[in-house]
């Protein structure tokens, strides 16, 4: 029964954070400048949950990862979080890059995307369908389970879906709004479906955490440390402390 009930908590979780990604694009009030207030409170969510939950369950993955060894690998989950942060900002380099010659060429908007465009495109929503899904995946596979404990965790993704999705659209406009957003939230319940039809080992979840929490790491600070974003700080505060407070109240 409580595996069952675990499954509907984190199976609502995950439509949850499926339809972050898909109605994201009607929350008209986040395009605005200086930042809106709400993205510069869900940057400030995600941090709390990477360095006050995250951080510490990849020092307990590091552990049991260096117990496995398997064929004689020295494998890190530090080595891991730095790989997925360097991923992550090497696909964001790229289509910032892309973005600056189209703007160059007068066309800022991507409205007429070419071929180049959709290859930088693929890659880019590619790298965070993989994300998704195995965000998807640690959702259902999570150790703790409970209701507050699953919201929480979904609470924080959520927010960070917001600050992604936000990002992805500035990028590439219509055409994340086409397909890509589809994408995302088809990933994100892709992986929740394989975390619950079969057992993940042990040191692929972890593995899969470590990657995590680079890519968050390197996700949100892309998003709330560049100074043309006119990011609020208050706001940022404000998201740290209130969701710190919050895993600190569940505990």
């Amino acid at each position: 029964m409580a595996g069952l009930s675990h499954h509907l908590v984190s199976g609502v979780g995950v439509i949850v954070l499926a339809l972050v990604h898909l109605w994201g694009n009607r929350l008209r009030f986040l395009d605005r400048a200086p930042r809106s207030i709400w993205l510069s409170a869900s940057g400030g969510v995600s941090v709390a949950y990477v360095f006050l939950h995250l951080l510490p369950e990849l020092d307990r993955g590091h552990h049991m990862l260096q117990r496995a060894q398997p064929m004689g690998l020295d494998l890190s989950a530090y080595l891991l979080a730095m790989a997925g942060l360097t991923v992550f900002y090497g696909v964001e380099r790229l289509a910032c890059g892309h973005q600056r010659r189209h703007a160059a060429a007068g066309d800022p908007q991507l409205e007429h995307p070419e071929p180049s465009t959709r290859v930088v495109f693929a890659l880019h929503v590619g790298a965070f369908a993989l994300y998704n899904w195995i965000i998807g995946v640690v959702l259902v596979q999570r150790d703790e389970v409970g209701l507050v404990k699953t919201s929480l965790f979904t609470l924080a993704l959520a927010m960070h879906f917001l600050v992604n999705d936000y990002g992805l659209r500035a990028h590439y406009r219509q055409l994340y709004h086409g397909r890509g957003r589809w994408l995302l939230a088809g990933s994100a319940v892709a992986g929740w479906l394989a975390g619950a039809t079969m057992e993940v080992p042990e040191l692929a979840l972890q593995s899969g955490v470590a990657l995590l929490a680079g890519g968050i790491i390197m996700n949100v600070m892309k998003e709330e440390l560049p100074t043309e974003r006119e990011s609020r700080f208050g706001a940022f505060a404000a998201g740290v402390a209130g969701y710190g407070l919050l895993l600190w109240l569940a505990r």
